[in-house]
C-alpha cells in the first residue's frame, strides 16, 4: 500500500509526480446522496504501490466549502484534469441524484487524451444512459470497467513505471 495525498477542489495542484483525477457525477446538496469518491480514494490507497506519493485530485470541496464563483470551480477542474496522469471516470448514473451531465462533456473532451479510463456499473439506476459513453470509449481504446475496484486498477496502469536499473 502506497501513500496518497488528497487534493480537493481549488487547492493548489501538485507539480509533477503521479496523479489521478476523480471524474464523475458529484452529489448535489438539493438531492444528497453519499459521494463515491471516498471509496475511490480508499481503493487507490490500497492498490497504489509506487515509491512516490499518488496525488488524488477530486472536484469535491473540502468541508463542503463551495467556490466563490462557478467559473472558479470549472477552471480548477479543467486544469486538474489537464495536469492528471490519469483521469478516472466513474459514472454510477442515476438521473435523479447523480445525473452526470457535466461528466458527459468532460468525458468527450478527455476520451482521446490517452489518460482516461471509464467505469460504468451495470446495476446503477440508469445504466442505459451510459451506453453511448461505453461505445465511444471502446472506439477510442479507453479501458471500460464495471466495478470501482477494477476502474481504479485500470487507472493505475497509466502511471509511469520507474526505469529499470
Amino acid at each position: 500500500m502506497g501513500t496518497i495525498h488528497l487534493i480537493m477542489a481549488r487547492e493548489p495542484l501538485p507539480i509533477g509526480g503521479p496523479s489521478v483525477f476523480l471524474a464523475g457525477p458529484t452529489p448535489d446538496k438539493s438531492t444528497p446522496v453519499p459521494s463515491w469518491r471516498p471509496d475511490a480514494a480508499q481503493l487507490l490507497a490500497e492498490q497504489w504501490t509506487g515509491a512516490q506519493p499518488l496525488a488524488v485530485l477530486t472536484p469535491e470541496s473540502r468541508n463542503g466549502q463551495r467556490a466563490d464563483r462557478y467559473e472558479t470551480q470549472v477552471d480548477w477542474e479543467t486544469d486538474a484534469r489537464a495536469a492528471a496522469t490519469a483521469i478516472l471516470f466513474w459514472i454510477p448514473r442515476d438521473l435523479h441524484t447523480l445525473p452526470g451531465m457535466t461528466t458527459n462533456v468532460e468525458f468527450g473532451l478527455d476520451v482521446s487524451s490517452g489518460r482516461a479510463v471509464l467505469g460504468c456499473p451495470p446495476h446503477c439506476p440508469n445504466p442505459e444512459r451510459n451506453r453511448y459513453l461505453i461505445y465511444v470509449a471502446r472506439r477510442h481504446g479507453v479501458p471500460v470497467r464495471e466495478t470501482l475496484h477494477d476502474t481504479v486498477a485500470a487507472a493505475l496502469t497509466l502511471m509511469p513505471r520507474p526505469a529499470s536499473q
